[in-house]
């Protein structure tokens, strides 16, 4: 089968890999679409994403659907149970827990903070997880969630980064009502807007240096757009911000526009190591300053909300054939070319 493999910094390819086989407590997927992430694009940059290192080929992708293939003997029952079967339409959660620690118990319950998750397509470990961006992909049953009918194979790519912008919104608590400002129109603050949205904001503002992303930030429902690129001012005396650009100069401006006992979640990955920014007014402002990191279950809200309209698909710039996945991220790296999200059709 063919797999988008990345080999060192810079060193990208479609390559011919072995078939997958699914052990017998394991279900095989057929890969139908793959979204390209900001990690992705960071493996293939630098080899480094976050603090993970790569050290090996590894095969990207964690935003992805497909349907499935073939049933492991072991894995029929719980298949069944789900209502799933050969050819229904899925998507993945892409983590899995691994190692026996003690939490505390007011974190046992969020999975996404257990101290050893392997996540598709990520060098954290040695083996590294390949990821899904490939013809074929074996996965554990209880990985799979199901498409509802109405939603694309597509958009249901989609639903991992908006289970990410949902967890982020949710960690400002409740919204209803109040005015919200995200920092970072790209697709994981598009999203985020999408989320609150969702959540009932009850005015919603995206900020970016880019026109062609704010122009997204308002088909996934922003109210309005501050275009810092041309000067534009952030708003002030926001009640929360959710900050998605994940850019360290941006911070200073962000709590500045929180309001006195605001609360600011970051979302945005900021650089590894150190960074310079202005957060004096966290402390004279009182402001919560909290962090968001990937999701629980939140994949399974993002596909319900997509089957009752939340429409994810204004998102979607560009889609290139598995042969021109080199060319795909290069139109994902370059903000330039107008794009979001770009999906590889893995088909």
């Amino acid at each position: 089968m063919l797999a988008v493999v990345v080999h060192a910094p810079g060193d990208l390819r479609v390559d011919e890999v072995p078939d997958p086989v699914a052990a017998p407590d394991e279900v095989l997927m057929r890969m139908a679409y793959g979204g390209i992430c900001g990690s992705d694009i960071a493996y293939w940059r630098s080899g480094i994403s976050g603090t993970a290192v790569l050290k090996d080929p590894l095969v990207l992708g964690h935003e992805v659907s497909g349907t499935v293939e073939a049933i492991g003997e072991q894995a029929a029952a719980e298949v069944d149970a789900a209502g799933l079967g050969v050819g229904s339409r899925v998507t993945v959660h892409p983590a899995t827990l691994v190692g026996e620690h003690a939490v505390p118990a007011d974190t046992a319950e969020r999975t996404n903070l257990w101290p050893e998750v392997r996540y598709f397509g990520s060098a954290a470990f040695d083996p590294h997880e390949q990821g899904g961006f490939s013809t074929l992909r074996a996965v554990r049953p209880d990985q799979l969630r199901a498409v509802p009918e109405g939603v694309g194979l597509d958009q249901a790519a989609l639903a991992e980064p908006f289970g990410v912008a949902l967890h982020a919104v949710s960690r400002a608590g409740d919204i209803t009502g109040r005015t919200v400002l995200v920092n970072g129109a790209g697709p994981i603050g598009a999203l985020a807007v999408a989320a609150a949205r969702r959540a009932g904001a009850g005015r919603i503002i995206a900020a970016d240096l880019s026109p062609a992303a704010l122009e997204i930030a308002r088909a996934m429902g922003a109210d309005e757009t501050v275009d810092v690129g041309a000067g534009q001012a952030l708003p002030a005396d926001v009640d929360v911000a959710i900050e998605a650009s994940g850019a360290p100069r941006a911070l200073g401006g962000v709590v500045a526009a929180v309001r006195r006992g605001g609360a600011l979640v970051q979302v945005g990955n900021l650089p590894a190591g150190e960074v310079q920014a202005s957060l004096g007014g966290i402390v004279t402002r009182e402001i919560d300053y909290r962090g968001s990191y990937r999701f629980v279950d939140e994949i399974s809200d993002a596909l319900e909300a997509m089957a009752h309209g939340f429409d994810v698909s204004p998102l979607i710039t560009h889609t290139v054939s598995l042969d021109r996945a080199v060319e795909g991220f290069e139109i994902a790296a370059d903000r330039s070319t107008g794009s979001s999200k770009v999906l590889i059709d893995l088909r």
